[in-house]
């Protein structure tokens, strides 16, 4: 509103203007017959016809590029927005605008009456910028718990093979003692143990195998715990690159960058002018 204002404060200035060159230009005779009359007012007309059609063709290419910006924020969060066209020539709506606009510009001890109707709306670069906070916090906590499944599976997976690493022990020794044993027996006592010997191969082999099975499911949870966490850790790193280039793109960013230049500006310059009155070797 402070924009169409001053746009509209320097147009009707223009069209006073107008007038004032009229009577300076051609309002010197005390008489002037209908003819000359009619050609100074059709002159008149034609400039100020030219000065308010350039202003209302300026004020809707104007609202045409804020709505663009607008339209495009929401596209890129998804946003759906509706538009009621008739609303824009609602008589009582356009007089609450007008009543905010004296409040506002005229009387800063009146409250605005436009401000008790509807509550302020939180700016969309915020509320984009709010939205991309979320994400990253969210997208840290699975990066977190990816992290806690990973370390649990690998611990279950050292204990795999270190049990297994014991039960292959445990069948060498138990093959070794039935080598030496063989030679203190007889033949039936031999039988009964190789019988014995085989039984518990047997069960050691299923054991084994029950064993060689958890773990390989073990070692594939731990690649898809591995595949998630990547995939977790590059969202992150989009989602963190994108609140930066946010924030690069926000006034107080800008302002700073604006500052910093001007200030590097002012030390090249300072530098210059004490090189020159610094002796030469």
């Amino acid at each position: 509103m402070r924009f169409a204002r001053s746009k509209r404060g320097l147009r009707l200035k223009t069209v006073d203007s107008c007038f004032q060159d009229l009577k300076e230009s051609r309002l010197v005779e005390e008489t002037f017959t209908i003819d000359e009359v009619s050609e100074v007012l059709n002159g008149l007309q034609a400039v100020v016809h030219s000065e308010v059609e350039s202003e209302l063709i300026n004020t809707a290419h104007t609202n045409v590029l804020l709505l663009r910006q607008l339209f495009a924020q929401a596209e890129k969060w998804y946003l759906k927005l509706q538009t009621d066209i008739s609303e824009l020539e609602n008589r009582e709506l356009l007089e609450q605008v007008a009543e905010f606009e004296k409040a506002e510009f005229i009387s800063s001890n009146k409250k605005p009456i436009i401000e008790s109707i509807k509550p302020k709306l939180v700016p969309l670069n915020e509320g984009g910028t709010e939205l991309l906070n979320k994400e990253i916090s969210r997208l840290q906590e699975e990066n977190e718990k990816l992290k806690s499944r990973l370390k649990t599976i690998e611990i279950q997976a050292t204990n795999a093979l270190d049990e297994k690493s014991k039960l292959e022990r445990a069948l060498q020794d138990l093959q070794l003692d039935q080598g030496n044993q063989k030679d203190f027996i007889n033949a039936q006592d031999l039988s009964d143990l190789e019988n014995t010997v085989a039984a518990l191969k047997s069960e050691f082999q299923k054991t084994l195998n029950d064993k060689t099975e958890n773990q390989k499911s073990l070692e594939e949870n731990l690649a898809t715990a591995k595949h998630d966490l990547l995939r977790v850790q590059e969202q992150l790193r989009m989602a963190e690159k994108e609140l930066e280039k946010k924030f690069q793109q926000t006034a107080a960013y800008r302002n700073m960058k604006e500052i910093l230049t001007k200030k590097n500006d002012q030390i090249k310059d300072l530098r210059k002018r004490l090189a020159k009155y610094e002796p030469e070797d």
